[in-house]
C-alpha cells in the first residue's frame, strides 16, 4: 500500500470540498481549485468527515496515481487556507526588478531592452527590494510554473553567478580561465 497515498486530508475549518464523480472541488477564504481524478482512483469522505483516496487494485497505473492524486488534493486543501509563494532574487551589476502592479513586473536583466512579465490568473507579484521579489497563488503547480519562467529568462551562470536564482539556491561556481 502506497505510504503517501493511505494518509487520510485533514479539512480545515472554513474548507468545503465538494465531490461530483472524478471531479474535487475545493472552495476555502483564499479561493477556489478544481481537479478531475484518473479513473482508477476514488476519492471519498471517511467518519471523521477527512479525505481518503482509495485504489480499487494494485496493477501498476493505480499504484502510481494514488500518492500523485492525494498529494494533488493536499496541495489544493492547502492552497485554498494558505497559499503558495516562490522568492525569487536577482545577482548581478544593473539587474533589477521594477514592480509596475500586483500582476506585473519589468526586469532590466542586461538585454538591450526591458522584459515586461504579465502574471497569468490566480498569480500576484511583490516586489520587498530592487533584487528581491515573490510570486504568490494559491495553485502550486502554476506558482511554480510562473517562477520557473521567470528565472528562465536569464538563468544564473556558473562563472560570476549572475542571473535570476531562487531565493537560497545555491549556484555551483566554475574557475575561469587560468592566468599566465
Amino acid at each position: 500500500m502506497s505510504r503517501i497515498g493511505r494518509l487520510p486530508i485533514a479539512i480545515p475549518a472554513g474548507v468545503d470540498v465538494t465531490l461530483d464523480g472524478q471531479t474535487v472541488s475545493v472552495k476555502g477564504p483564499k479561493g477556489s481549485l478544481q481537479h478531475v481524478v484518473r479513473e482508477p482512483i476514488k476519492v471519498g469522505r471517511n467518519d471523521a468527515g477527512e479525505l481518503e483516496v482509495t485504489r480499487p487494485d494494485d496493477e501498476r497505473e493505480s499504484r502510481s496515481l494514488h500518492g500523485l492524486t492525494r498529494t494533488l488534493v493536499a496541495n489544493m486543501v492547502t492552497g485554498v487556507t494558505a497559499g503558495y509563494e516562490k522568492k525569487l532574487e536577482i545577482v548581478g551589476v544593473g539587474y533589477r526588478v521594477i514592480f509596475k502592479s500586483p500582476e506585473q513586473l519589468e526586469f532590466n536583466l542586461g538585454f538591450s531592452h526591458p522584459v515586461v512579465v504579465n502574471a497569468p490568473e490566480g498569480i500576484t507579484f511583490s516586489v520587498e527590494s530592487n533584487t528581491k521579489f515573490t510570486v504568490y497563488g494559491i495553485d502550486k503547480q502554476a506558482v511554480g510554473e510562473v517562477a520557473a519562467n521567470i528565472r528562465k529568462i536569464r538563468k544564473p551562470e556558473p562563472y560570476k553567478g549572475k542571473g535570476v536564482r531562487y531565493a537560497g539556491e545555491r549556484v555551483r561556481r566554475k574557475v575561469g580561465k587560468a592566468g599566465k
